[in-house]
């Protein structure tokens, strides 16, 4: 995944594991919805099966759309599961131990947080991308979030990819867009009643 092109591009976050054989349909139908260039396996705290069932599921949607598909927080489940790498958030123990068993072809992205010294410390290891949230009510009791100057530092200062994440209200996302190089969607669409055309009008205020 790259973080060139002209407008940011779409990262979606799937529903839990455990609902996704029952959303498959409507996570099918908002990967058509618009163009993607990741999706994230939501695995929260899932049973073994109920991942690799879930795997199996997004990684054929995925692959014949020829969208990455990385794991949350399972590095050693991604050549098992047959997935393009992982995305971490934790010390850069962790994100030096994925690099290592994964190899430089695989995708290894990291949540840093509030953080930009664990978003630069996590480049310096070798991420390819960094993700910062949240950026606004997630409803999980959130109680700072990432200030947006942050990415305005980043974009000018840093070549590594940057994602913005959590709590993204379409407002956030037309003034977010200049600065970064993915918006990652999860419970903003899955709670909304079309997932679909909630991605659509995302795509837009990144466009604008």
């Amino acid at each position: 995944m790259s973080g060139t092109t002209e407008h940011p591009q779409l990262y979606v976050i799937t529903p839990p594991a455990s609902k996704l054989v029952a959303m498959r349909d409507v996570l099918a139908a908002s990967l058509d919805a618009s163009e993607i260039a990741c999706v994230r396996l939501n695995t929260g705290a899932e049973t073994a099966d109920d991942i690799s069932k879930a795997a199996d599921l997004v990684r054929e949607l995925c692959h014949v759309r020829d969208i990455a598909l990385v794991i949350d927080g399972h590095p050693g489940l991604v050549e098992p599961l047959g997935l393009d790498g992982v995305h971490l958030s934790g010390a850069a123990k962790t994100i030096r131990e994925a690099r290592k068993l994964l190899g430089s072809e695989a995708v290894v992205g990291a949540h840093a947080g509030l953080s930009k010294h664990d978003g630069l410390t996590a480049g310096e290891i070798g991420v390819d991308y960094v993700a910062f949230g949240p950026i606004g009510d997630t409803g999980l009791g959130d109680i700072d979030f990432v200030d947006s100057d942050l990415f305005a530092w980043w974009s000018l200062m840093v070549e590594l990819p940057v994602i913005a994440e959590g709590g993204i209200t379409l407002k956030d996302a037309a003034l977010l867009a200049p600065q970064i190089d993915f918006l990652a969607l999860g419970a903003e669409l899955w709670r909304s009643d079309d997932p679909a055309q909630t991605l659509k009008d995302y795509a837009e205020r990144l466009a604008i």
